[in-house]
């Protein structure tokens, strides 16, 4: 097995790619792995980061008509960007959406989607076998089941891919607290999307806009 370490094994936002597959109404409908509201909530902070990075992001949904169109809290991050619709239930078998990510030119490959075992499984599998680099950010994503979504955690494991979190994602793309012209937007999005941890840095600004009251 090769082990996934050194500093060029983490993501780079020059050098990643993200693919949000299936965030549809037909699959949430399903969804018991997390609470479906974490993972909207996941899902738009992470794609809210691919935007301030720069980072390329490709959206793709199944079926549309029958599945529904994506969450309107994602396409309202890329407002007016096609979103690639796939009889494929495999993403990476369909053409479309392979050379639009190949086109940027980058090799780590970010993914995440609904449902974790199927639509995110096969895949990061598949281009796993292929030579990219895979991410699969797993509270972006969503099974039918904890252990629908566990178990296909461990397989894509075992292929060789890279298990994150939305908000890991964001601090491993920032870096460097002197890289300020990313600085207020990572803010922005921790306030809107980060909980506990927003809400404490919105206090923590007002507290230390408050006066001292004097004797």
């Amino acid at each position: 097995m090769t082990f996934r370490n050194g500093l060029a094994s983490l993501l780079r936002p020059e050098d990643s790619v993200l693919v949000l597959i299936d965030h549809q109404p037909f699959q949430m409908a399903n969804l018991n792995s997390h609470e479906p509201q974490m993972v909207i909530n996941n899902t738009v902070g992470l794609a809210k980061a691919a935007k301030l990075f720069g980072v390329p992001t490709i959206l793709t949904s199944v079926l549309v008509e029958r599945g529904g169109i994506l969450f309107p809290q994602i396409t309202d991050v890329f407002p007016g960007q096609e979103v690639i619709d796939r009889t494929w239930v495999n993403t990476w078998q369909d053409p479309k959406v392979v050379d639009v990510v190949k086109a940027t030119g980058r090799k780590q490959l970010i993914i995440a989607g609904l449902w974790t075992e199927v639509c995110v499984a096969m895949p990061t599998i598949q281009a796993l076998g292929e030579g990219w680099d895979v991410t699969v950010v797993t509270d972006a994503s969503g099974g039918m089941s904890v252990e629908a979504h566990e178990v296909a955690i461990q397989r894509m494991i075992r292929a060789g891919a890279n298990m994150m979190t939305w908000f890991a994602v964001l601090a491993e793309w920032q870096r460097d607290w002197a890289r300020l012209d990313t600085v207020p937007g990572l803010t922005d999005i921790m306030i809107q999307h980060g909980g506990g941890s927003g809400i404490a840095y919105v206090w923590e600004q007002q507290l230390l806009n408050t006066p001292v009251p004097k004797n």
